[in-house]
């Protein structure tokens, strides 16, 4: 399923203002930048703008603020990045809207880049309040969302605005949806996913629309154990979602042929970074011990199911990868996708971050920058912020 929307290619861009809805929802720590990989990844359709003497213009959100101006979240330091990485001046505008923001927008020339502080320090952002997106758009006269990690929400910088000028859709965006939409509609076999982090029920419905297409479906992290509860299995204080019990068995009953979950794991008798660990059978789980990472015999059968897959679909960490010494099972997956000939997706969030972490996110085919997005992209959702853009 390629992307059916007109993109950046599409315009007659030169001597226009052009807005730009990028995600720049980078991690600061004591304000700096501890990872750029969102902002170098809209560095293709920024520089294909300027190329072609486009008026720049981007947004972003930054954290979470409470509807109103919070220095802690200011765009300041990826202005800075930007800056940097684009080779040229990119100023950092006092504002998204007013007066002031029109009269610097007005005194650009073809090639500049300019960012606009903050959108949530409105809450009209959040709320997709009418007036606000067209004063947002009253800064342009085309529009472009770059933003696949807040595609999944209708705010007004991300679905408002479209409604108002012609709206299009930038490289970063084409490119999440052709590796996830090929994936989803025509991958090559076998097509395997992979399914972690904490809850079932957080991956209930990524989990019901991915299982009748996938050949195979690997379960581990701490979902892991609400299975081998339905299963009958002690699993001591390890983490269980109660309510998903039912739901586990009638997976395991139906599709038993296509579901693997671990054979062994890493225990430890509480949830601490330098609580001692031993590795056990499923069955061997004391009543007093909790699992926190897959065991080494379960590490060499996901990475043998990995190694054979056409595609595979990566989305949550197996045990607690901040840990060292939980860290193993994760980074036993992320070599496996490394050493796969197929195509390899990482569904970002935590995933994301371990592949970041580990030295592994060049060597996969993908690693998304939206992980709610690519999740309900993943459910069979439309996500908003696309919807609302031009057809091809």
């Amino acid at each position: 399923m390629a992307l059916s929307k007109k993109t950046v290619r599409d315009l007659q861009a030169q001597g226009k203002r052009v807005l730009v809805r990028c995600d720049f929802n980078v991690p600061l720590e004591n304000g700096a930048i501890t990872d750029d990989n969102r902002i170098v990844a809209s560095l293709p359709t920024i520089q294909h703008l300027v190329k072609h003497g486009a008026r720049v213009i981007l947004c972003s959100h930054l954290g979470r603020p409470k509807g109103g101006p919070d220095p802690s979240a200011s765009l300041a330091p990826v202005a800075t990045r930007l800056s940097e990485l684009l080779g040229q001046s990119v100023p950092l505008l006092p504002d998204c809207i007013g007066e002031e923001v029109t009269a610097a927008v007005a005194q650009m020339n073809d090639g500049d880049v300019v960012l606009l502080e903050n959108v949530r320090f409105y809450a009209e952002e959040e709320k997709n309040d009418p007036a606000f997106a067209a004063s947002l758009a009253s800064l342009a006269e085309l529009y472009v969302n770059d933003a696949f990690g807040t595609a999944h929400r209708a705010h007004a910088s991300t679905e408002g605005v479209a409604h108002h000028l012609p709206a299009v859709a930038g490289f970063l965006i084409e490119k999440e949806i052709n590796y996830l939409g090929q994936a989803l509609e025509n991958p090559k076999r076998p097509f395997v996913a992979i399914m972690g982090g904490a809850k079932v029920k957080d991956k209930i419905q990524v989990i019901d629309s991915l299982l009748p297409k996938v050949d195979q479906l690997v379960i581990g992290g701490g979902m892991a154990y609400t299975f081998f509860k339905s299963q009958g299995h002690e699993i001591g204080t390890s983490l269980l979602d109660a309510d998903s019990l039912e739901y586990c068995k009638k997976l395991l009953d139906e599709y038993s042929d296509k579901i693997i979950l671990p054979v062994d794991i890493r225990i430890a008798p509480e949830f601490k970074a330098d609580a001692p660990s031993t590795v056990v059978a499923i069955d061997g789980i004391p009543a007093d011990q909790m699992g926190l990472d897959i065991g080494p015999q379960t590490q060499e059968l996901f990475a043998e199911v990995i190694r054979k897959a056409g595609t595979v679909i990566w989305n949550g960490p197996v045990g607690v990868f901040e840990w060292d010494a939980f860290a193993a099972g994760t980074i036993s997956v992320a070599k496996a996708l490394t050493e796969s000939g197929g195509t390899t997706i990482v569904g970002g969030g935590d995933s994301a971050a371990a592949v970041e972490k580990f030295g592994f996110a060049d060597k996969v085919s993908h690693v998304s920058t939206g992980g709610g997005a690519s999740l309900e992209f993943l459910e069979g959702k439309a996500l908003p912020g696309i919807v609302a853009l031009q057809d091809a």
